[in-house]
């Protein structure tokens, strides 16, 4: 188990997701991936860049892309079958979450992986209806727009 203080500011981005992450005593991530906003398993396509100058390029991409929104997290890191990532997460502003991540080689059929995160939900009471589909950047966004009374709506 290792204890995480990341910081990660999302981007605007044409498709997908991209966001910087920075994290306390590691060099910076900057991270673009793909991934379905469903509840339940879904697999999602990711790139690790590590950004030695993390401060220059959030710079440099806010002023192109600008600033979608930054989200603050405490994560406790655990790793099971030597594939599986268990992340319990206190999100600043939002509360406590639970992760799993089971992560795949590109030849897997995902079989295994899915089996793996159906064991560690049915172990851990994880029912249909707890699962939440959107990012932790896109839950930020809900609840700013609930506290300013933003809708989005005309």
């Amino acid at each position: 188990m290792c204890g995480l203080i990341q910081r990660d500011t999302y981007f605007n981005a044409r498709e997908g997701r991209l966001k910087l992450r920075e994290e306390e005593g590691s060099p910076a991530q900057l991270i673009a991936y793909e991934r379905a906003d469903l509840s339940g398993e879904r697999t999602s396509y990711y790139r690790l860049v590590d950004i030695p100058y993390a401060e220059g390029l959030k710079a440099a991409l806010a002023t192109t892309l600008g600033i979608k929104v930054v989200v603050a997290k405490r994560r406790r890191l655990y790793l099971w079958e030597e594939n599986v990532r268990i992340h319990l997460d206190a999100v600043e502003g939002l509360g406590d979450f639970i992760e799993f991540e089971a992560v795949a080689s590109e030849d897997s059929d995902l079989k295994r992986e899915e089996d793996q995160v159906r064991r560690l939900r049915r172990a851990f009471g994880i029912d249909d209806a707890d699962v939440i589909g959107s990012s932790y950047g896109e839950l930020a966004l809900e609840a700013a727009k609930s506290e300013t009374g933003v809708t989005g709506e005309r």
